[in-house]
């Protein structure tokens, strides 16, 4: 099955109104390509104001969600209010959601269901830390954090999987292309394993960690590699580059 390229841009906790009308302006200058899902990720605040002004074929996502609709959860968004202002993506799982804020796989399971039964698509991210690449346990720590959501019997069709080795994102270190296609054909044996050939087949697995516009046309010729999900480099203009490396 041909998998349609994606390419995510993780804005992270960064801009303002100037720069979003940057980010924008070179989004909308930028030539279409219908062969590339293009979906970015601003800071809350600037989400209806993204939408707003990027041309139909970049769409807009959250960078996070709670994992109920609605009540006394001070400082949380829900998928319905994602879904009110007219969106239909949000990041679940990212590295520093787990490892800066706490979160759980049992808890980014729970969000994720709830997203996906709200209408919202996610992109579900998964990612060893250095310690455990060296310890050996990529596999381990990888296939763990997916069997979360294995366990939890999910819809796939309106998922797609970030691999983000932690130990790669903002650091100026990137997974080699042979480093990251391993990952990503585990990942796709585990989902052939554990729900059907169907799925495996079909889900797009991602790269994320420093992916550049120089690194991104070789990662992109990898079989497995199904597109990237960027952080910084979303928020420049070399982006275009990436949405493009396979064109």
């Amino acid at each position: 099955m041909a998998r349609k390229f994606f390419v995510g841009g993780n804005w992270k906790m960064n801009g303002d109104f100037a720069s979003v009308d940057g980010i924008v302006a070179f989004l909308n200058q930028s030539a279409d390509n219908s062969n590339v899902d293009v979906v970015v990720a601003p800071p809350a605040p600037y989400l209806a104001y993204a939408k707003a002004n990027l041309k139909a074929g970049v769409l807009v996502a959250a960078q996070n969600c709670y994992k109920t609709a609605k009540g006394a959860f001070t400082g949380e968004i829900s998928p319905a209010m994602i879904k009110d202002l007219g969106l239909e993506w949000v990041i679940l799982g990212h590295s520093e959601r787990r490892h800066v804020f706490g979160e759980s796989d049992a808890l980014i399971a729970e969000k994720t269901v709830h997203a996906l039964e709200s209408g919202i698509k996610v992109i579900f991210c998964i990612g060893e830390k250095l310690e455990e690449r060296e310890a050996g346990h990529t596999k381990d720590v990888n296939f763990r954090q997916l069997q979360a959501i294995v366990d939890k019997g999910v819809s796939w069709e309106n998922i797609v999987i970030a691999y983000e080795p932690v130990w790669a994102i903002g650091t100026g270190k990137t997974a080699s292309p042979e480093q990251a296609q391993e990952v990503h054909e585990w990942v796709r044996a585990f989902l052939k394993e554990k729900v059907s050939p169907a799925v495996a087949d079909a889900t797009r697995i991602i790269y994320g960690g420093s992916v550049t516009a120089d690194n991104a046309a070789e990662l992109g010729k990898k079989p497995d590699i199904d597109g990237f999900l960027v952080g910084g480099a979303s928020l420049k203009p070399d982006f275009v580059k990436i949405i493009n490396a396979r064109s």
